[in-house]
């Protein structure tokens, strides 16, 4: 019996569909979900998520948010969530070079430091997430 898994943002369901397991990163580290898993409420920390179809795997890069592992479904409801072949590495290296430029002179509002931090968090594992599955270019 395979697991249903949801991974919904709050302006898109990122997918939707039957898988044989799920990697999650969950905040008190990576948790590996397969059928008849016990029931689980946990949040979730900025990272890579990896789903197993068959013989195949597919990489989401995502900020964070919460699941929901119950009767073998998975819902992950993140904060933000992108397929590896989705993310644009350009954006996400200019965005992790912005963060981490006005990291040089921290605002003093802790709550503008915190976003700030994330930012930077969820643009590292982007990067992470896209670079480690793009593909060469051809003929090389």
């Amino acid at each position: 019996m395979p697991l249903h898994l949801e991974i919904v943002t709050s302006d898109r369901t990122v997918f939707s569909g039957e898988v044989d397991m799920v990697t999650i990163p969950g905040s008190g580290g990576v948790m590996g979900v397969l059928p008849h898993h016990a029931p689980v409420l946990s949040t979730l920390k900025p990272g890579e998520l990896r789903v197993k179809i068959g013989d195949e795997i597919y990489e989401y890069a995502i900020g964070g948010g919460f699941v929901d592992i119950h009767d073998n479904r998975v819902i992950i409801l993140a904060d933000s969530a992108e397929r590896a072949d989705e993310i644009d590495i350009a954006r996400a290296e200019a965005a992790r070079q912005r963060a981490e430029e006005l990291l040089k002179n921290p605002p003093a509002n802790k709550e503008d430091l915190f976003k700030l931090e994330a930012a930077l968090q969820r643009s590292r594992v982007r990067l992470q997430v896209a670079r480690k599955h793009a593909r060469p270019p051809a003929g090389t």
